[in-house]
């Protein structure tokens, strides 16, 4: 077997292991700059986080099947931090560590801008998201969305009548979600690209909508909002473009209706006011955190904290036992089920980061933790795992 098959193998089983998330996956690789060794490491580090059964670690003989049936689909794996990942999406902190992509590899590297909004979207929001997609395609840009009902169905179909356009979905690349977009998805893979990070076979679920949000924020330079509602996914979008140092750009919409109460807060908040393209051309810069981008106060602490930084070293949290279970109840008491900033953790823990880092990334793979979209981290709680209609 050559030795790049055997990588993208170890990579594979590394990324699917339980417990291993984005953050999780550069930490590791960081410490033990091979996914062959890090996956010889996981079980030790599992149980010093408290876990009493073996960790669930991929077979070489399951990622070999799963790479053999994104092949046939004509598709291709690609490893974050290699040649051939999408180059905007490689510079945030929490990208997949493996997208199974259909489609054109230009369209990954191509000027983007995102479109998203409600999925029950009123007839003026549908057009003027196919008129953007359209107008932006035509400009030259890659027009970004997430194949969902309403205004993410009508960017795609505008852009596709000028350019390209790339499908980020929440499932994985063989399910087409709504269904009533399966002729859609083919279409975009056959002229632009669609992105999965599940496996094959994943249905969709309500859990696995913020990752594929963030992979639309992290894929463009911007981010237009047609129509969202207060507490909608297109409003994590727009939180995580922002922590990404990406442009936010929302449409004005009725007082009156509830749909465009979150865009109009965006807008009140300091994003673009956008009414055609070229409110959107005219603001979008040529590279993501550059000096100048807007900041929301309603999202934002600072700079785009989510551009990747170099990884603080890794270091075992503690020398003994007595200690190290010490550090990580303290950070399970500080916890809750909803996310958490792991930079105020580390503020309020008032330990060093590599100690903390290491304390977190044992407790996840104990299954006691898990890492959200943002460099977020929470208690582990009963989910109902349905997608939104």
């Amino acid at each position: 077997m050559q030795e790049a098959a055997r990588t993208l193998i170890d990579c594979l089983r590394l990324a699917r292991t339980e417990g291993v998330g984005p953050l999780n996956y550069r930490r590791l690789l960081h410490r033990f700059e091979t996914a062959t060794a890090a996956l010889a490491a996981l079980p030790g580090l599992a149980r010093a986080g408290g876990r009493r059964t073996p960790l669930h670690v991929p077979s070489r003989e399951a990622a070999e099947r799963e790479i053999e049936g994104v092949r046939r689909l004509g598709g291709r794996l690609v490893v974050v931090d290699t040649p051939g990942y999408p180059p905007l999406l490689n510079l945030v902190a929490d990208p997949p560590p493996v997208l199974a992509v259909l489609g054109r590899a230009e369209a990954l590297t191509e000027r983007a801008v995102a479109i998203v909004g409600s999925r029950n979207a009123s007839a003026n929001g549908r057009t003027l998201a196919d008129r953007l997609a359209a107008d932006l395609a035509e400009a030259g840009c890659v027009v970004v969305s997430g194949l969902a009902r309403g205004i993410d169905t009508a960017a795609h179909e505008g852009a596709l009548r000028h350019g390209m356009t790339v499908a980020a979905i929440a499932g994985g690349l063989d399910v087409a979600y709504p269904r009533e977009n399966t002729a859609l998805q083919a279409r975009i893979g056959e002229t632009g690209a669609v992105l999965a990070e599940a496996p094959l076979g994943t249905a969709p679920q309500a859990r696995h909508f913020p990752r594929r949000n963030r992979i639309i924020a992290g894929l463009a330079l911007g981010v237009v909002v047609v129509e969202a509602a207060p507490r909608s996914g297109s409003l994590i979008t727009a939180r995580l473009a922002q922590e990404y140092g990406r442009e936010l750009f929302a449409a004005p919409g009725s007082p009156l209706d509830p749909r465009c109460r979150g865009s109009n807060d965006l807008i009140r908040q300091g994003a673009h006011l956008t009414e055609r393209f070229s409110d959107v051309l005219a603001n979008l810069p040529d590279h993501p955190g550059r000096e100048g981008l807007s900041r929301l106060p309603l999202f934002c602490r600072g700079g785009p904290a989510g551009l990747a930084e170099p990884a603080p070293p890794y270091q075992d949290p503690v020398e003994s036992a007595d200690e190290r279970q010490h550090l990580q109840s303290h950070i399970v008491d500080l916890l809750e089920h909803s996310p958490t900033s792991v930079d105020d953790l580390m503020r309020r823990c008032q330990m060093s980061p590599s100690a903390v880092i290491a304390a977190l990334l044992e407790l996840e793979l104990a299954g006691r933790v898990e890492t959200t979209p943002g460099n977020r981290v929470a208690l582990i709680a009963d989910r109902t795992d349905k997608p939104p209609g």
